[in-house]
């Protein structure tokens, strides 16, 4: 949870990169110095005397920790939450589909995302929103499509959250009855967590990445409703266990559907595009 690695304990604002125009997420310190502190709490460091007197406050401490923790969590979701419903009608008001496209760095997501713009775009309009910590390569990429795309650096933040998602809309601007993906930080962990506002979560995994991913991180494939199994081609090169990657999915979430495709060759990719026209 991200009240636990940091990442969303300062409140970010959004900076614009006066070079590319894109969007980058900083705490108010970082804004100004463009530095990356790692002071984490001296007077935590202070208060351990160099003998581990662990005596009875120690249990009065930790417990006080777990409450504020839990606070904490309970305040930066409940915030999001309240942003991704607003998301949420505004989607609704311009009748666009926004997909939340979730994955762990390296599952071919944005390859596949170049790919569905090319052979789609006739047939829809579509624009992208870009999520990564740094680097606007992404955002490059999909623009060569011929489609918008809008880029958010989240910096030191392993997600993207709704209100980021909100600036960067102001930003791109989408045109009404259109579809958006949402292209997040690869992650496997936090953004499962963090509502955007989006149609629909979509978990794409490669056979790369080893078939008991949907047990070790359960949550994001419970969030999600369909999973995209990719990079098939390569199957014949790889110890990967189809049916039982599929079976660890429907494990942890008996509902999610499950389509076997290939952004490289095609394959499969034709049911993906019938899933999209489905969804609208």
């Amino acid at each position: 949870m991200c009240v636990t690695c940091g990442c969303s304990d300062t409140e970010k604002i959004p900076v614009t990169n006066p070079a590319n125009g894109e969007i980058m997420m900083m705490s108010h310190d970082e804004a100004h110095t463009h530095g990356h502190s790692h002071d984490h709490h001296h007077e935590n460091s202070h208060s351990h005397d160099h003998h581990h007197d662990h005596s009875h406050g120690t249990a009065a401490v930790t417990a006080k920790i777990h409450v504020n923790t839990i606070a904490l969590e309970k305040e930066i979701l409940g915030k999001n939450q309240l942003i991704a419903e607003r998301n949420r009608g505004w989607f609704a008001e311009h009748k666009i589909l926004a997909l939340n496209l979730v994955s762990s760095p390296g599952s071919g997501k944005t390859t596949l995302l170049e790919k569905t713009l090319n052979d789609l775009k006739s047939e829809f309009e579509i624009s992208v929103i870009e999520g990564d910590q740094e680097t606007i390569h992404d955002a490059e990429r999909i623009r060569s499509t011929g489609c918008k795309a809008v880029q958010i650096n989240t910096g030191t933040g392993c997600h993207l959250e709704a209100d980021m998602l909100a600036r960067g809309l102001e930003s791109l601007n989408p045109a009404p009855n259109s579809l958006l993906f949402i292209e997040n930080v690869g992650n496997l962990v936090c953004p499962a967590m963090f509502d955007l506002g989006e149609r629909a979560k979509v978990a794409i995994l490669s056979v790369t990445e080893g078939e008991d991913k949907p047990l070790k991180y359960p949550h994001m494939f419970k969030a999600s409703e369909l999973m995209l199994l990719n990079k098939i081609d390569l199957l014949p090169y790889l110890k990967f266990d189809v049916e039982k990657c599929i079976a660890y999915a429907k494990e942890v979430n008996p509902n999610i559907e499950v389509l076997q495709v290939s952004a490289t060759t095609g394959e499969g990719m034709s049911e993906w595009y019938d899933r999209l026209r489905s969804f609208r």
